[in-house]
């Protein structure tokens, strides 16, 4: 007898090394938060049904035998695949610590939807941008942010008035019109990963 099935939009944050017959994957999806799916590896699929990497988003047709624990994808169809992101080894690292960050920490229901939306706009921007340690920052606040934490309320106004000018306008401008140094920007992640581990409950190792 099968077990439940949905069909989702989803987002492969993870992919572990296969074993057997099977890759193992953590995905992201609004509806459902994050799932681990098994993918077989030598399954004869249609043409609709590929292999799913690191940073696709793709629409899944899965299926459980443990009542939600773990699925099995029966149908997988890739809406966009972010090769570029594995063009540069520091894009590649910060686009995984990102994603990692997103698995590591339960979403709440009321959170979902914006933080797939955050989920394919960074993604996005590592895939473009020359700057993936400002798209890292930007993106870390912004979870953060949409966790519910009053990141832009407590974190923001205790910086020092010249760090906290550069991270505003790091948040504000889009990445195309920023000029700021990668030594500043790597002075402000530290300095907002601080009070995340000091205030919230957000687990970043």
């Amino acid at each position: 007898m099968s077990g439940p099935a949905i069909q989702t939009d989803a987002c492969v944050l993870l992919k572990r090394p296969p074993a057997e017959q099977f890759q193992t994957l953590t995905v992201f999806s609004a509806e459902h938060g994050t799932l681990t799916a098994m993918q077989r590896l030598t399954h004869k699929a249609a043409n609709a049904n590929v292999a799913l990497d690191l940073f696709d988003d793709a629409a899944l047709s899965l299926e459980s035998s443990n009542q939600g624990q773990t699925w099995f994808v029966q149908e997988a169809r890739v809406v966009v695949r972010r090769t570029a992101i594995g063009r540069s080894y520091d894009t590649l690292r910060l686009a995984v610590e990102f994603t990692t960050l997103v698995a590591r920490n339960p979403v709440p229901s009321e959170c979902r939807t914006r933080v797939a939306a955050l989920l394919r706009q960074a993604l996005d921007a590592f895939a473009s941008a020359a700057q993936p340690e400002l798209v890292h920052f930007k993106s870390l606040y912004c979870f953060a942010r949409d966790e519910g934490y009053p990141v832009k309320q407590e974190w923001l106004p205790s910086l020092p008035d010249a760090d906290r000018t550069a991270a505003a306008e790091m948040l504000r401008r889009p990445l195309a019109e920023q000029t700021i140094t990668p030594a500043l920007v790597t002075r402000l992640q530290r300095r907002l990963e601080d009070y995340l581990r000091g205030h919230t409950e957000i687990q970043l190792d």
